[in-house]
C-alpha cells in the first residue's frame, strides 16, 4: 500500500503566516477597486486573478497543486445547490411571466397598494411569507418577483424596494425554525434551536422594527405625483389587453409557498412552480409548446408598445442566470483556494487574538462572519468556520452557546446578501433583477442587527452566561 503524503494530514500541512494569507486578499480587493470601481467591470476575473494568486502563495510555502485543486472542487460542489435552484428561478420567472401570473400579481398589486405604504407593507409580507416557509430565496422568487414589478409601477426606485423584500425575507430566514442557517447555527455552537430563535429577538425584532420605521418615513415621500394615476392606470390597461388575468393564476405562487412549508426542499418545490408556469401559459394564455420552450430558454419578451411595460415583464429563462452561475464559480475558486491553504483560518485566528472583554468577543464573531462571506463567498461557511474556531474562547469566557449562535446569525446570515458574489448577494441581485450595490443601502435589517448585535455585546444586556 502506497504511504500518504503528510500533506494530506491537515495537522501536519504547512501553515501560512499572517502577511501571506493578506497577500490574496490585498490583491483581490485592489483588483475589484481596478475593475470594478473604476472601470465598471464584473468581479469575474478578479475573483479569478486573486485564487491564481491564494494558489501561488499556497504552493510557495509548501502546499501541493492537487491539494488545492480539490479544495477549489470541493468549495463549488458546496455551491451546486445555489447554482440549480439559480438555473430553476430562472424556469420559473420566465413561465410565470408569459404565463400571467407575474402580470396578475402586478396588477392587484398596483390597483392595491398606495405608493406611501408600499415599502412597510412589502418589508412585512415579505417577512411573514418567509417566517412560514423559512426561505428567503423562495419568498424572493415568488413574491419578491411581484413586489418588484408593482414598485416599477409605483414609481418606486427598484433599489429601495429590493432593500425592503430583501429585509422582509431575511427576517423569517433568520427566525423561522423552518430555516437552515437557524438549524445549522445552533448545531455548530452547541445551543438548542428555540432557545437560539428566543435569544436572536433581541437583535432581530428592534432591528426590523427600526427598518420599518424607515420603509413608513421614506414611503412617504412617494405619493401619487411620482407615481401618476394615470401611469398606473396605462400599465394596468396594457397588462389587461395582454394578458388573460384569471384568478386561479394566483394558484402555482401558493402551492409553491405549501410545499416549502411543508418541508419540500426549494429545489423540487420551485421547479414544480416553473412546470405549473409552463401549463399556465398553455392553458390561460394560448401559447404553444415551442413558444413555452423558448420562454423557459432565453425568457420572456414583452412587445406590448408600452416601455414601461416591456422592461418590466421582460425577464426570466435559464440563460438570463449563466452571469450570476459564473459569478459564483469564480467566486468559490477563490474561497476554495484560501480555505484548502489554511489561509481562512489563519485570517480569523488573527481576529481572535484582538477579542479581550464580552464586547470584543461578540465583535470579532460577526466580523468574522462577515469577513468570511467576502473571501469563502458561502453564508454556510460564514456560519461553520467562526463557530468551530469560537466556540472555545466562549467556554472560556463562561458564555451560554447561545450568544455565539446568534452572533454568527447577525454576521453571517445576514450580511451574505450584501456580497455581489457570494451566492446569496448573486441570487437575489439576478432573481430581483437589481444590482447588489443599488439595494445595499436600503436593506436596513440587514445592515442595523449585527450593529444591533454588537451593542449587545458591549452594554451586557442580554447576554447569558453558563450557570455554575
Amino acid at each position: 500500500m502506497a504511504t500518504e503524503s503528510p500533506a494530506t494530514h491537515p495537522s501536519e500541512e504547512p501553515k501560512p503566516k499572517l502577511w501571506q494569507s493578506l497577500i490574496p486578499v490585498g490583491f483581490l480587493i485592489l483588483l475589484l477597486g481596478v475593475n470594478v470601481v473604476k472601470f465598471g467591470g464584473s468581479p469575474h476575473i478578479p475573483l479569478l486573478l486573486s485564487a491564481a494568486c491564494a494558489s501561488v502563495v499556497a504552493i510557495a510555502i509548501g502546499h501541493r497543486w492537487k491539494d488545492i485543486e480539490e479544495g477549489i472542487l470541493q468549495s463549488i460542489l458546496v455551491s451546486m445547490k445555489a447554482c440549480m435552484i439559480l438555473l430553476v428561478i430562472g424556469l420559473l420567472i420566465g413561465t410565470w411571466i408569459a404565463g400571467g401570473i407575474v402580470p396578475l400579481m402586478i396588477y392587484y398589486g398596483l390597483e392595491l397598494i398606495a405608493p406611501s405604504v408600499f415599502l412597510p407593507l412589502a418589508c412585512v409580507v415579505c417577512a411573514i411569507v418567509s417566517l412560514a416557509t423559512g426561505s428567503s430565496w423562495s419568498t424572493a422568487g415568488t413574491v419578491g418577483i411581484a413586489l418588484i414589478g408593482v414598485a416599477h409601477g409605483l414609481g418606486i426606485p427598484s433599489g429601495i424596494a429590493a432593500g425592503a423584500i430583501i429585509s422582509g425575507s431575511y427576517f423569517g430566514d433568520k427566525m423561522s425554525p423552518l430555516s437552515d442557517t437557524t438549524n445549522l447555527a445552533p448545531a455548530v455552537s452547541g445551543s438548542e434551536l428555540f432557545e437560539h430563535i428566543r435569544h436572536m429577538t433581541y437583535s432581530t425584532i428592534p432591528a426590523f422594527v427600526i427598518a420599518v420605521i424607515i420603509y413608513s418615513i421614506i414611503g412617504m415621500f412617494y405619493q401619487t405625483e411620482i407615481a401618476s394615476a394615470g401611469e398606473v392606470e396605462l400599465i394596468t390597461g396594457t397588462i389587461q389587453s395582454h394578458f388573460n388575468l384569471n384568478p386561479l393564476l394566483l394558484i402555482p405562487p401558493l402551492l409553491v409557498i405549501a410545499m416549502v412549508v411543508l418541508r419540500i426542499p426549494a429545489l423540487p418545490a420551485l421547479l414544480a412552480g416553473a412546470i405549473l408556469g409552463a401549463f399556465c401559459c398553455g392553458l390561460f394564455q394560448g401559447r404553444g409548446l415551442g413558444e413555452i420552450f423558448e420562454v423557459a430558454q432565453a425568457g420572456f419578451v414583452s412587445e406590448t408598445g408600452v416601455s414601461a411595460v416591456d422592461t418590466l415583464l421582460s425577464r426570466g429563462g435559464l440563460e438570463s442566470m449563466l452571469w450570476t452561475l459564473s459569478l459564483i464559480l469564480c467566486a468559490m475558486t477563490f474561497g476554495g483556494a484560501m480555505e484548502r491553504s489554511g489561509m481562512l483560518r489563519r485570517i480569523a485566528e488573527a481576529i481572535l487574538r484582538l477579542a479581550k472583554s464580552t464586547g470584543s468577543l461578540i465583535a470579532s464573531v460577526i466580523g468574522t462572519s462577515v469577513v468570511m462571506n467576502i473571501i469563502a463567498p458561502d453564508q454556510y461557511l460564514s456560519i461553520v468556520v467562526p463557530g468551530r474556531m469560537y466556540k472555545p474562547a466562549f467556554d472560556k469566557h463562561g458564555l451560554h452557546a447561545k450568544n455565539l449562535s446568534r452572533s454568527l446569525e447577525d454576521g453571517g446570515t445576514l450580511s451574505s446578501v450584501l456580497i455581489p458574489w457570494n451566492t446569496c448577494g448573486a441570487y437575489m441581485a439576478s432573481t430581483l433583477g437589481v444590482a447588489t450595490f443599488a439595494y445595499v443601502p436600503y436593506a436596513f435589517l440587514n445592515i442595523l442587527t449585527p450593529i444591533v448585535g454588537i451593542i449587545l455585546g458591549y452594554t451586557g444586556w442580554s447576554i447569558v452566561r453558563k450557570k455554575t
